[in-house]
C-alpha cells in the first residue's frame, strides 16, 4: 500500500497567463471588505454602492450622491468655479490642491446644488472624502453658507450629506472659523423656519462632527460609519481606560441619544421624501 501511494501521480496547479489576467477588464469586479463577497462592480452600483450580502456601505462621490436623490435632470450645481488658495502659503498645498482636482474632476471637497428630491424642492450639500479626505477648508465652510442662504432664500429645505477627516490642517485658524461660520448660517436658517436635515457617512470626524454635521433638526447617519471629535487612541491615552469596541460608530451614537436614526442608503430616498412632505406640503 505503501508503494502504491507513493507511486501516485502529482498534481500541478494550474497558473493563469499573463494573457488571460489581461483579458479580465479592471475593475469589473468587487470584494466587499466586511462579508469578503466578489460581486459585479455594475451591479454594486445599482445597488447604491451597497452590499448585496451584508449590507455593507462602500463610499459614494457626490455626484453619485445626488443622482441617488434628486429627480433626474432637476439637479442645479452652485458655486462650482469656487477654487481654494494657499492663504498661509503652506508647502505643497497648491500642488496637492492641483492633483485631487484632476484625481476627482472636483475643484473642492464639496458639491452644492438644488433640485427635486420626489418634487420638493432642495438644497443639498455633499462633502467628498476623495478630496482632501473631505478636510474643511475656507472654500468649504464658504460653499456650505451660500448653499444655507440659497435654502432661506428659495424657502425651502437644507440637507448635507458629511464626509470628512476634519478641518484642514494647512489653512490653520481659517479652517477653525468655518465652524461657527456655518453655525451661524444654520442659526438664521433656523430663524427663518427653515428646515435642515444632516445625515452622517463614514467618516465624519474633527470640525466637521463638532459644528454643521450635528446641528440638524434630523439627524441621521449610515450603518457603521465612524463619527467622532478626536481619535480613539487619544482618547484611551486622556482618560486612561478602554473604549467600546463599537465606541464612535453611528449605532453607538444611537444607542447614545446623539442620532435620531441610523438609515440604510437603499431607504434614505424614501425617508427624506417623508420628511419633507411631512415639513413643506
Amino acid at each position: 500500500m505503501l508503494k502504491d501511494f507513493l507511486k501516485k501521480k502529482k498534481r500541478y496547479a494550474t497558473i493563469p497567463s499573463e494573457r488571460a489576467k489581461q483579458e479580465v477588464p479592471e475593475g469589473l469586479m468587487t470584494k466587499c471588505p466586511s462579508c469578503r463577497t466578489i460581486m459585479y462592480t455594475k451591479e454594486l452600483k445599482k445597488n447604491l454602492n451597497v452590499c448585496d450580502s451584508c449590507g455593507h456601505h462602500f463610499r459614494m462621490t457626490a455626484n453619485e450622491r445626488f443622482d441617488s436623490l434628486f429627480d433626474e435632470g432637476s439637479f442645479v450645481e452652485l458655486d462650482k468655479d469656487m477654487i481654494g488658495e494657499n492663504p498661509l502659503n503652506f508647502p505643497t498645498y497648491e500642488e496637492k490642491l492641483e492633483a485631487d482636482r484632476k484625481k476627482t474632476n472636483l475643484n473642492e471637497a464639496i458639491v452644492t446644488g438644488k433640485g427635486t428630491i420626489n418634487g420638493f424642492g432642495a438644497v443639498m450639500a455633499v462633502m467628498d472624502s476623495r478630496f482632501r479626505m473631505g478636510s474643511m477648508g475656507s472654500v468649504v465652510g464658504e460653499k456650505i453658507t451660500r448653499a444655507i442662504e440659497q435654502a432661506i432664500e428659495m424657502g425651502i429645505p437644507f440637507i448635507l450629506f458629511s464626509a470628512s477627516g476634519g478641518a484642514r490642517m494647512q489653512e490653520g485658524v481659517l479652517s477653525l472659523m468655518q465652524m461657527a461660520k456655518t453655525s451661524a448660517a444654520l442659526e438664521k436658517l433656523s430663524r427663518h423656519g427653515g428646515l435642515y436635515i444632516s445625515v452622517m457617512t463614514h467618516p465624519t470626524t474633527g470640525g466637521v462632527s463638532a459644528s454643521f454635521a450635528s446641528l440638524g433638526d434630523y439627524n441621521f447617519a449610515e450603518p457603521k460609519a465612524l463619527i467622532g471629535f478626536a481619535g480613539r487612541r487619544i482618547i484611551e491615552q486622556t482618560i486612561r481606560q478602554e473604549l467600546p469596541e463599537d465606541f464612535q460608530t453611528a449605532e453607538f451614537l444611537l444607542k447614545h441619544g446623539q442620532l435620531d436614526r441610523v438609515v440604510s442608503r437603499l431607504e434614505m430616498k424614501e425617508l427624506i421624501t417623508t420628511i419633507l412632505d411631512i415639513h413643506c406640503s
